[in-house]
């Protein structure tokens, strides 16, 4: 058995040593706060959290809602169109027998007043009249021998006589003939008024029913819309009202005065005559009568024609963009009051490019959501 004895030296020793290690370990205590202060001091700054609370959602859209209301309803079908005269005529030369000919002299320019029989073309057909005076020389000698023929008629065979005389009638219709193909070499007016188009210059060959040029009376003036559709032409009528819309004038009013005949031409409106341009005549389109145009409108002048098909007082309306359909149901959004919605079938009358009409479904004062 083994003992350890304290004695009061080791007991101080012992003290003095505890105080040493206290001392040490504070050290390192302080040692490590400021080594972790310090390391602490290096790192970036945390940012701030930011403040979300001024930052506005955005909102889910609200659709238009329309009010349900009363008009008069207009349903138009329109066309471009353009200032006519309603005595105008495209010229040009008719006999076959001056194909190839060469205009010599042209009396006329665009623009120019004329009247009624003044010249406008001439063709060189002096070959015609040389070959004419030949043909007159001949037949004046077949005059004297159809006179001898006469008298020598019943001596003669019946046959030949009958010859003789076809024979000389013959020439006497081919000198006819020559004398119209040169009288039908000068082109005339065939009543007053103003050069508006001129298609040829001298020097020119022509053909039958080519046009020459076209005149037109310019103190009778028409509109004319010539761009409907046969679809829209099938909806209007001879009297309805019409609105035209001139560029440079404004808008006047009229009413349908015709409606185009029907064309048995081919394409250049000569019946299968020649092979020129197409021949323009106020009768091809929708005429519509102004009684008073506006002052500076000449022919020629472009403009807009709107027709006015069907016309309702009082009907009763929505925006195209509030109706909905699926197959053959049609139907509206209604707002109610409350803010809730429902949906109401509806019948519908006639429509506009913005409204449409409500026959049956909804009453004025309603309110319709849009698509």
């Amino acid at each position: 058995m083994s003992m350890k004895w304290r004695t009061a030296f080791s007991s101080e020793g012992s003290g003095k040593e505890r105080n040493r290690r206290r001392r040490i370990a504070g050290f390192l205590a302080a040692v490590s706060l400021s080594v972790a202060l310090a390391g602490c001091s290096l790192l970036p700054d945390e940012p701030e959290e930011e403040d979300l609370s001024s930052i506005q959602l955005p909102q889910i859209s609200k659709k238009p809602e329309y009010e349900v209301t009363t008009k008069t309803l207009e349903t138009k079908v329109e066309s471009s169109g353009k200032i006519m005269s309603t005595q105008e005529k495209t010229l040009y030369f008719t006999s076959k027998s001056l194909d190839g000919k060469f205009i010599k002299k042209l009396y006329i320019n665009v623009g120019d007043v004329v009247k009624a029989g003044q010249p406008i073309a001439e063709l060189d057909v002096e070959d015609l009249k040389k070959a004419l005076r030949s043909q007159q020389l001949a037949f004046q000698q077949a005059e004297l021998t159809m006179k001898q023929t006469l008298r020598d008629k019943d001596t003669m065979d019946p046959l030949e006589f009958e010859q003789k005389k076809i024979d000389f009638e013959e020439q006497r219709q081919a000198i006819e003939d020559a004398q119209k193909d040169i009288g039908d070499a000068v082109l005339t007016a065939p009543f007053a008024g103003t050069v508006v188009s001129l298609s040829v210059q001298e020097g020119a060959s022509v053909k039958a029913y080519d046009p020459v040029c076209i005149i037109a009376d310019p103190s009778k003036l028409v509109v004319a819309g010539t761009a409907f559709s046969k679809d829209d032409l099938a909806k209007v009528a001879v009297g309805m009202e019409a609105t035209v819309d001139i560029n440079s004038a404004g808008q006047v009013t009229g009413k349908v005065k015709s409606l185009p005949q029907p064309s048995t031409d081919d394409n250049n409106g000569n019946g299968g005559q020649g092979t020129g341009s197409q021949i323009e005549r106020p009768e091809q389109y929708l005429l519509v009568d102004v009684p008073k145009l506006p002052a500076g409108v000449t022919r020629g002048t472009p403009l807009t024609v709107s027709v006015i098909v069907n016309r309702k007082e009082n009907a009763m309306v929505i925006p195209l963009s509030a109706l909905r359909t699926v197959g053959a149901r049609t139907y509206v959004q209604v707002a109610e009051a409350d803010g809730s919605k429902r949906e109401v079938d509806i019948e519908i009358g006639q429509q506009t490019p913005t409204d449409v009409e409500v026959l049956q479904g909804l009453t004025p004062g309603q309110k319709v959501v849009g698509r």
